[in-house]
């Protein structure tokens, strides 16, 4: 079930950012109904590509870079979650699913909305990890 919570917080997150950041984008019609119906699928396979990899890749690569997340604050997980963006669109693009994230810039934005988006729908749906 937290799998599903983190997709769906994923995918929303995703369409936010790439809705706001021109270096982020799905590839298709860019409105009306015929893009919903042809972005819907590719956003929750990117969802899950970057659900995945924030579950596996991401802890890996704190845990080695603890002294300079120490040395910079903490600022250094904002580059950490900006590479996963990354990562997510190169995944994306070997899949050939029309994902795109253009650059380091793009990406920092990305992950700074993606953070926000996420705590806010994961706040608003709450997500129960008690069992």
């Amino acid at each position: 079930m937290r799998f599903l919570s983190l997709l769906a917080s994923n995918a929303v997150a995703l369409a936010v950012a790439a809705w706001i950041f021109a270096g982020i984008r799905f590839s298709g019609p860019t409105s009306g109904q015929a893009q919903i119906e042809e972005k819907i699928l590719p956003l929750l396979v990117v969802a899950a590509i970057l659900t995945l990899v924030t579950s596996l890749v991401k802890p890996v690569l704190t845990v080695l870079s603890i002294p300079f997340i120490i040395v910079t604050l903490g600022l250094f997980l904002l580059v950490i979650n900006a590479g996963m963006l990354k990562l997510t669109g190169w995944i994306a693009g070997k899949l050939d699913l029309g994902f795109v994230v253009e650059g380091f810039w793009p990406a920092v934005g990305g992950a700074i909305v993606i953070t926000i988006v996420t705590w806010g729908v994961d706040g608003l749906f709450g997500t129960d990890d008690r069992r």
